[in-house]
């Protein structure tokens, strides 16, 4: 049985990952934050007498599903109100996710002093193409490639947290990799 003190430790372990991993999948930022919270919401509340390790693969699974639900809410919509585009604006805000937050690890100030501009500039640069690359996969291999890659997940965690096969992972992995690596090449950054 998870103390209390496990849960929230879990919890704050896994926000940033499933919050970035969410933005990936639904290209917005306030409704990837509700769909995480939801889903930290239903871990603690259904599932929060459940042992430690058992944990990460419910909070995977409930990530999925949560996710799942919020596209099926907006196909819905969109088949009601088909004359009001807001429900599917492609980031009308301009505002993207910091990729600096990602590039920099805690306690890395002395990286930051020594880093030049120009370096800093090329890393954004080839994080951002990396970033719209990842969000140009079908949402399967996205789900599959993140949850394997950015989540360092097994296949068979990656194929129950997904409801699928193992078969069906390694191959939404392979064809995301090989679609990364034409797009990533076309823009000349080499893998």
């Amino acid at each position: 049985m998870a103390t209390e003190q496990e849960l929230s430790d879990f919890l704050k372990s896994v926000e940033r990952r499933a919050f970035k991993r969410t933005v990936y999948h639904v290209r917005d930022e306030e409704a990837a934050l509700d769909i995480v919270q939801d889903s930290m919401l239903k871990l603690s509340v259904h599932y929060g007498d459940k042992p430690p390790a058992e944990l990460p693969m419910l909070f995977q699974r409930i990530l999925s599903n949560c996710t799942l639900d919020w596209f099926r809410r907006q196909k819905t919509r969109k088949a009601l109100f088909t004359n009001m585009s807001e429900f599917e604006g492609p980031g009308d805000d301009g505002q993207d996710f910091d990729l600096l937050e990602s590039l920099i690890a805690p306690g890395a100030s002395d990286n930051e002093a020594t880093q030049s501009p120009e370096n800093a500039v090329r890393m954004t640069q080839t994080v951002q193409a990396i970033e719209a690359a990842i969000e140009q996969l079908p949402p399967r291999q996205r789900e599959a490639f993140l949850m394997r890659y950015w989540e360092d997940m097994d296949v068979a965690e990656t194929a129950a947290a997904m409801g699928c096969s193992e078969g069906s992972v390694k191959t939404h992995c392979f064809r995301a990799v090989q679609t990364l690596s034409k797009l990533l090449q076309a823009q000349g950054i080499a893998p």
